[in-house]
């Protein structure tokens, strides 16, 4: 007999319930169609609301160790949590660099200690030793001690011959390389986009080219060499029509875009709006369409926050000194329900952004809802309303431009393995 009963939950167009046994999905059934539950079952009504798998986010920033000021890892998960990401991988850039098997236990460890039932933390190994650029990481050493995948994330590999054996070394590791697509001479120094707005506000801009640039070498590598290259936030029409032509051609290319590319723009940095400031930087409404679009049509293949938390004081300095990031665990599924609910997004392709396609191109595992798959769930009333704010958030840092803003839909429960955690 069931664990627990789930009574009553909208899955898609219907009313289900949800029955697990011993951590997995034992079957999701018509709304009282399930029989009478067993006197030792444990039953949740969850009638109103909407039920989702546990999300998968595959590009976050714990800041653990090192930088423990702007978030560590039980901060952190705490906002995967209560923001309905049941897996978070997290980029190697912390102090020391997640470039040794050390760091990856320690990581792998906190996450243990604070949270034992979940979120699951999936450490991302640096590609270079101290992002440096120059030499390869220790990668399988890395894999064994626990990594999904590596990254260079925020310091651009000038070297294409280095880059192509990372490449090659990773996949015979079974792994895919992310990355972080910016010309590290075009795009150096820049800001914010490179527009007539940065020209009236006096600030260096980052041209998209500087993306696009990076985007071409790697998909001209992953078509020459057969290798699957995974391409982080894209933010520019011009990379969705790069990743269009590879795509077409057949090349193993995937990507992610991030929710404040969809739903923000540039005219977010006026005042000079240092919560704004992030890298790639915010573009224009006309690239917010272009990323929305390809994300309906399977251009980009998945959503991913780029949690990037920083402390108050970092980000109240002047403009080009404040550090890149938002800080996005807590408000990246609120943010693109609010598309789902517009009917800009459909619900399919939601789940494959957020679940399914991270859970493919990083070999993790998701629940389908099928017999048998992890009992990772959200329980998500859509119809609740929340202020972002520094007390409504649980992430250590509310770097976002979306402050004040209220926003629709929130998290009432998270189970992870059939266990609720939230």
């Amino acid at each position: 007999m069931p664990d627990l009963i789930v009574r009553g939950a909208r899955w898609k167009q219907q009313e289900v319930d949800l029955l697990i046994r011993r951590g997995k999905v034992l079957e999701l059934t018509p709304y009282e169609k399930s029989g009478t539950p067993a006197k030792n079952a444990r039953v949740i009504d969850a009638k109103g609301l909407t039920l989702l798998p546990s999300l998968i986010d595959a590009h976050t920033h714990m800041r653990e160790p090192g930088q423990e000021w702007k978030e560590d890892i039980a901060s952190g998960l705490d906002a995967a949590a209560h923001g309905g990401f049941g897996t978070v991988l997290c980029m190697a850039n912390t102090d020391p660099v997640n470039d040794n098997a050390s760091v990856t236990e320690l990581m792998l460890e906190q996450a243990s200690r604070s949270w034992p039932k979940g979120p699951r933390l999936a450490p991302i190994g640096a590609l270079t030793k101290g992002l440096a650029g120059q030499e390869l990481a220790p990668m399988e050493e890395l894999a064994r001690a626990g990594c999904v995948a590596f990254s260079n994330d925020g310091v651009p590999i000038a070297s294409t011959e280095l880059f192509r054996r990372a490449m090659e070394y990773a996949s015979d590791l079974g792994m895919v390389v992310i990355d972080h697509c910016e010309d590290p001479f075009l795009g150096k120094g820049g800001s914010m986009n490179e527009s007539p707005v940065s020209g009236r506000l006096g600030l260096k801009g980052q041209p998209w080219a500087a993306e696009t640039i990076q985007i071409a070498r790697d998909i001209e590598l992953a078509r020459y060499l057969n290798i699957p290259v995974h391409i982080a936030h894209v933010s520019t029409r011009q990379s969705v029509e790069l990743l269009a032509w590879a795509k077409d051609k057949g090349a193993p290319v995937t990507a992610e875009t991030c929710p404040h590319y969809l739903v923000l723009d540039e005219s977010s940095v006026e005042g000079y709006n240092t919560r704004a400031k992030v890298n790639p930087p915010l573009r224009t409404p006309d690239d917010s369409a272009a990323l929305l679009q390809a994300l309906r049509d399977g251009v980009i293949d998945i959503l991913a926050t780029d949690h990037a938390p920083h402390a108050a004081h970092e980000k109240e300095v002047e403009f080009d000194h404040a550090p890149f990031g938002i800080s996005g665990l807590d408000t990246a599924l609120s943010v693109t329900w609010g598309l789902v609910a517009s009917g800009d997004l459909d619900l399919d392709t939601f789940l494959r952004a957020w679940c399914y396609g991270p859970a493919s191109i990083f070999n993790i595992a998701a629940n389908t809802f099928e017999p048998g798959s992890p009992a990772d769930f959200v329980l998500f009333d859509p119809d609740a309303t929340w202020t972002v704010s520094a007390e409504t958030m649980h992430s250590k840092s509310a770097n976002t431009p979306l402050l004040g803003r209220t926003l629709s839909g929130r998290v009432v429960s998270h189970f992870i393995g059939g266990k609720k955690i939230v």
